[in-house]
């Protein structure tokens, strides 16, 4: 918990300086501690440090729900514009977590706010054992067709995002003799385009880095004209979704005419 991240903070400021330096935009995963409560948390940063997008996990997948706590409407709102060059015009960018993606209602949802890059968060995935008991969907194959899956679905650019650990943090989480993050590794990050093609080579599982790719949004154009499905390969008379955007709190206040009923009721009773 000490070393989850607050919004309000000193850590926090320290990042949006860096992005405002740098002039970058940033998108990050985090555990953020909002008083105590821990949430799966995903952050996108413009250019001069400003949050354009704080959003949560919607539902924390099997163990992580043992730590962390469901996202509200709110967090339905998770794309936001970004500026390129400077004549250019901004591009859409939008974020889920891990397994957030084999959420078909979520991803619509997602993908609907008009996403022209979207950034796929995803833990530490290792190659699949073949035999084992460890499940072929969380190994780096599964969540990479996914990812790619979602290019496709969105006609979208993807950033298959993942993280590397060693051995200490093997060590640190007593992990060594389980399924999931028993090794040091899991890093398979690539990037897709808007076809579901692979734009990048893959790095060494245990090797960080950066990867780059030049993207050219004309692709976004040529899927979106074989499918859009928010577009016109959609059939909103038949098929819709309803979202909740409400940020949905704990204590919630009766004020006017329902308020003068609970006193009058309340006198009456005495």
């Amino acid at each position: 918990m000490k070393n989850s991240l607050k919004i309000a903070s000193p850590q926090m400021q320290t990042i949006q300086a860096c992005a405002r330096a740098n002039k970058i935009a940033v998108s990050m995963g985090f555990a953020e501690n909002d008083n105590n409560s821990l949430y799966i948390a995903q952050l996108l940063l413009g250019p001069d440090g400003a949050i354009l997008v704080h959003r949560r996990k919607m539902k924390p997948t099997h163990m992580e729900r043992t730590v962390f706590g469901d996202a509200s409407g709110h967090c339905f709102t998770s794309v936001a514009s970004l500026p390129l060059m400077e004549g250019d015009d901004p591009v859409r960018v939008g974020a889920l977590s891990c397994w957030e993606h084999i959420q078909p209602l979520l991803k619509f949802a997602t993908l609907s706010q008009g996403e022209d890059i979207h950034v796929a968060a995803w833990p530490s995935l290792t190659p699949h054992s073949g035999d084992g008991p460890d499940m072929w969907s969380m190994s780096n194959e599964g969540c990479m067709s996914l990812s790619r899956t979602y290019a496709i679905e969105a006609s979208c650019f993807v950033l298959h995002c993942t993280a590397v650990i060693s051995d200490k943090c093997v060590q640190a989480n007593g992990s060594a003799a389980g399924v999931l993050f028993s090794a040091p590794g899991g890093g398979s990050s690539a990037i897709f385009g808007p076809d579901g093609r692979l734009l990048t080579q893959l790095l060494g599982e245990t090797e960080e880095g950066i990867i780059y790719a030049n993207l050219d949004f004309d692709a976004i154009m040529r899927a979106k004209m074989f499918a859009d499905c928010t577009g016109h390969y959609s059939r909103p008379d038949l098929m819709f979704l309803t979202v909740q955007r409400q940020l949905k709190s704990v204590v919630r206040t009766i004020e006017g005419q329902d308020a003068k009923l609970d006193e009058v009721t309340a006198g009456a009773t005495n």
